[in-house]
C-alpha cells in the first residue's frame, strides 16, 4: 500500500477527531505513523488501522472503508486538481479510472497496485462497475465512488450487487442517478 493512503488517512482521521485520535489509531493497532507519500508499506498496515478505527467507533470496518474513501476524495481533488478539471460530471470521471487516473497515479507512485476496474454502458442510466483487487477494498472504493459523487455535486444511487467477500470473483456496483 502505497504512503499516500495512509497519508490521507492521517488527514481524514485528524479533521474529523482530532490529532490525538490518530496517534490513539496508531498506538492500538501498534504502529509507528512514519508514513511518506511515496513510500510503500505492508497492506497489514492499512487492515490494522481500520480494525482499531472499527473497534473504537463500534461501526463494521466496511463502514470505516466507506467514510475514509468518501472523506478523502475533496483531499485528492485539491492535490490532484488535473485528474478533474477534464471532467464536467462524476459518470466521466469515474469512466478513467483505468486508462487516464491508474497509469498516472503509477507514474507518481512507482509500485502502486491500484485496483482494476471494469465498465459496462450498456444500460441507459445505468453505469456498472467491476471492481477487482487483491487487497479485496471494495468498500473503500464504494466510498471514493460516494466521494466522487459529493465532489460533482451529482446525487448517484450506488449499489454494490456482487462482492469477493462472498464468493465473487470481482465486485459489481450499479451506479446510477437518483429515481424520481
Amino acid at each position: 500500500m502505497k504512503g499516500i493512503v495512509f497519508n490521507l488517512l492521517e488527514e481524514v482521521v485528524s479533521t474529523a477527531y482530532g490529532d490525538a485520535a490518530w496517534d490513539q489509531m496508531l498506538d492500538a493497532a501498534d504502529l509507528d505513523g512514519a508514513y511518506t507519500s511515496l513510500g510503500s508499506y505492508s497492506d497489514e498496515e492499512i487492515f490494522a488501522l481500520v480494525k482499531v478505527a472499527s473497534q473504537t467507533l463500534s461501526l463494521p470496518e466496511a463502514d470505516v472503508l466507506r467514510w475514509f474513501g468518501r472523506q478523502a476524495m475533496p483531499l485528492l481533488a485539491k492535490r490532484y486538481p488535473a485528474f478533474f478539471a477534464t471532467h464536467a460530471d462524476a459518470r466521466s470521471f469515474l469512466l478513467t479510472l483505468n486508462n487516464i487516473i491508474h497509469p498516472e497515479v503509477r507514474k507518481l507512485y512507482p509500485g502502486a497496485r491500484p485496483p482494476v476496474f471494469d465498465f459496462d454502458t450498456s444500460s441507459t442510466g445505468l453505469l456498472a462497475i467491476g471492481y477487482n483487487s487483491s487487497r479485496r477494498l471494495c468498500a473503500l472504493a464504494e466510498g471514493f465512488m460516494h466521494g466522487v459523487s459529493d465532489y460533482y455535486s451529482q446525487p448517484l444511487n450506488i449499489v454494490q450487487v456482487q462482492c469477493m467477500h462472498h464468493g465473487a470473483d470481482r465486485c459489481i456496483f450499479h451506479v446510477h442517478p437518483p429515481l424520481p
